[in-house]
């Protein structure tokens, strides 16, 4: 049992009552707190939720920003929301009771950018109550740009204008807009008087954030230029509507469905689209990592993160997923290539990674959404590229052609005829880890993780090229992927596939590096009695010990986006071993081998540190480069992604294409 609280329900959604007092934890890279948080949002602003129950509020509209943090109280009289014993951490809304008052803030559906705040006020006495009801919350912009190191916290060049509402009544804010204030940042308060007899009830409606952008349209989702008039209407509109959004798609479930599918996976598909955020330079919506790349270090990176993420989507939110694509596409040149990330003001960030891998991504979730929804129309449909280019749109599908020539004539192949690495492929440290030179890697060595993902990518994305009337691209996919696909079968060493090369070097004949062996099981690399003898052999090693599921070395850490590949691929030779490893994914899981660590038990990081270390069932940190996932270890769209994606593919939901040769 978590030493934090327990699952419930409210709203007819999972809920999480949190009820554990103050319990300091080590940030590594920052000075130790007793918060403990909890990201939710909806396609516009996301709401980190806290132990302290105070609140912050995030739009990465213009950049990684914060508009506000650790604030929100209601007051009346001598009770303030924030004293409350329980926190209620909802999917999409956070609640506090104390004294006869509650407060909700619940973020509604869309691109809504402020939250909606119900607070119900109960004389629970003898006598007449009168007194003010307030609500207050202190706006201090931050911009968080590329920050290794303490925290800068500097303003936003251009500071939004931030209001505060009671619904139907006064209206405060920061400068800039029709409100009161005449500063970019301080506290805004506003309240309303009641008078209550013994068992009455009142509930006041506030809303807070950038009043003056759209509200929802419950009918549409879309975003109309005025707000709905009744905030009760609202706010019932909006559960309704998250609960047919979350639930339908996950239900009905089998009898024999373990209880911790039941809870997590709606909630894993909410705090996933409540990491999206409308963006206001390059169109569609942002789908980033969040957690300490972007809260904490202020960067949206790598390239291939939202591409991941937004994979299940195809299947359960198809339009936030082409949304995404098309985002993500329009972070690139005219040449193809995606730099490796875009900074906290929305500029292509390359001095640090230069990946190899990152079109394959984007091929793979264009490949998916088409097979997953039918849409080819969507692929006419132009696309920015980022104006620093100064380039003209161009159709989705002549996007994603230019990435395909990208990887194959620029990334290009090695002296093995393995796709180069240049100087990383998905795992950002795989040149430090190969104990090759370097400057020798990036300049000759090759992955064989990124050929044995390109071989069964490559066929998939054939078939939507083959749909939209491109058959040369199609056909050389296909021949392309067939290649590398042999190649990658011959790296077979009789216990596992080799990882990479370099000149005169074999990088993993000697040590299993986990991330590429089951890509070699999905392109059909491995023969049937080889993927047998692996998948053995990684549950031996890998797996041996391990509560929250392989590591990706034998003495390494576990990734999610690598063990989401390992349930996919044991789901065709080893169902047990993979319903087993999708089970060690789960947040229950976590939360019964480290009841004690709150990363992991509603949210988690990319990757937990594997038994054997000296901070097991937490995150990773490097100080001495100013860096450290466990700095910020919540929030981290991984932890809800790969989930997601894994359990779909244990259902056998994915773009299945025959590959020429594939071996029984």
């Amino acid at each position: 049992m978590s030493a934090f609280g327990e699952w419930t329900t409210a709203e007819g959604l999972p809920a999480f009552e949190y009820r554990a007092g103050p319990r300091p934890w080590d940030r590594i890279i920052d000075p130790p707190t007793s918060r403990h948080q909890v990201h939710v949002g909806n396609r516009r602003l996301t709401l980190a939720v806290g132990s302290d129950g105070l609140c912050g509020v995030w739009d990465e509209h213009l950049g990684c920003r914060w508009l506000a943090e650790h604030t929100g109280i209601a007051r009346f009289g001598a009770v303030s929301t924030d004293a409350a014993a329980v926190k209620l951490f909802g999917p999409t809304f956070f609640r506090l009771s104390v004294g006869g008052v509650e407060r909700t803030v619940l973020c509604p559906e869309g691109d809504v950018p402020w939250v909606l705040i119900r607070v119900r006020v109960t004389n629970q006495g003898d006598e007449v109550l009168r007194g003010e009801l307030s609500e207050e919350w202190e706006v201090r912009p931050r911009e968080v740009n590329l920050e290794f190191g303490p925290v800068r916290g500097e303003a936003p060049p251009d500071p939004d204008v931030v209001g505060l509402q009671r619904w139907g009544g006064e209206r405060v804010g920061t400068a800039g807009g029709p409100l009161r204030v005449e500063t970019t940042a301080g506290v805004l308060r506003v309240g309303a008087w009641l008078e209550l007899g013994p068992g009455e009830r009142e509930v006041v409606w506030f809303r807070f954030g950038l009043l003056d952008g759209p509200a929802w349209d419950p009918a549409t989702a879309a975003s109309p230029a005025t707000a709905p008039t009744d905030p009760a209407t609202l706010y019932a509109s909006t559960l309704a509507a998250q609960r047919a959004r979350l639930l339908t798609p996950i239900h009905p479930l089998p009898p024999t469905t373990p209880p911790e599918v039941a809870t997590e996976l709606p909630w894993h598909l909410a705090l996933l689209t409540g990491g999206a955020c409308q963006d206001g330079l390059l169109g569609g919506h942002t789908l980033d990592q969040g957690s300490a790349y972007s809260f904490r270090h202020g960067f949206n990176g790598a390239a291939r993160d939202p591409l991941q993420h937004a994979l299940p989507l195809a299947h359960l939110e198809p339009d936030l997923a082409l949304s995404v694509l098309r985002n993500t596409c329009a972070w690139g040149s005219p040449d193809g290539d995606l730099p490796y990330a875009l900074d906290g003001r929305k500029q292509p960030w390359t001095t640090l990674f230069r990946p190899s891998d990152q079109n394959l991504w984007a091929l793979w979730l264009a490949a998916e959404y088409a097979a997953a929804t039918g849409d080819v129309a969507a692929f006419a449909e132009p696309v920015p590229y980022h104006p620093c280019h100064g380039a003209e749109p161009v159709p989705l599908a002549e996007n994603l052609r230019r990435q395909f020539r990208f990887l194959t004539d620029v990334v290009g192949t090695g002296d093995h005829g393995h796709v180069r690495i240049l100087n990383a492929d998905w795992n950002d440290l795989a040149i430090t880890e190969s104990g090759v030179d370097r400057d020798v890697m990036i300049d000759r060595g090759e992955s064989v993780l990124n050929s044995a993902m390109a071989a069964w990518v490559l066929p998939v994305y054939a078939a939507l090229a083959e749909r939209l009337g491109d058959g040369a691209t199609a056909n050389e996919a296909r021949a392309k992927a067939e290649d590398l696909r042999r190649r990658v079968a011959d790296e077979w060493n009789g216990r596992w596939f080799r990882r990479a090369y370099g000149p005169g070097a074999v990088v993993g004949d000697h040590d299993l590096w986990l991330e590429v062996q089951p890509w070699a099981i999905l392109c059909g690399a491995a023969t049937g009695d080889q993927a047998r003898a692996l998948l053995r052999t990684i549950d031996e090693t890998c797996r041996a010990g391990s509560p929250l599921g392989a590591r990706h070395r034998e003495d390494g850490q576990v990734w999610f986006s690598v063990n989401m590949t390992l349930v996919w691929a044991a789901s065709r030779y080893d169902p047990d071993l993979a319903w087993d490893e999708w089970r060690r994914m789960t947040l229950h899981a976590h939360t019964a081998a480290y009841p004690d660590v709150w990363s992991g038990t509603l949210s988690g990081p990319d990757c937990y540190l594997a038994p054997e270390s000296d901070r097991p069932g937490e995150t990773w940190a490097l100080p001495e480069f100013g860096t450290a996932m466990q700095a910020y270890p919540v929030a981290n769209l991984h932890s809800h992604s790969q989930p997601l994606l894994a359990y779909l593919r244990l259902q056998g939901i994915e773009p299945r294409v025959p590959l020429s040769g594939e071996r029984a």
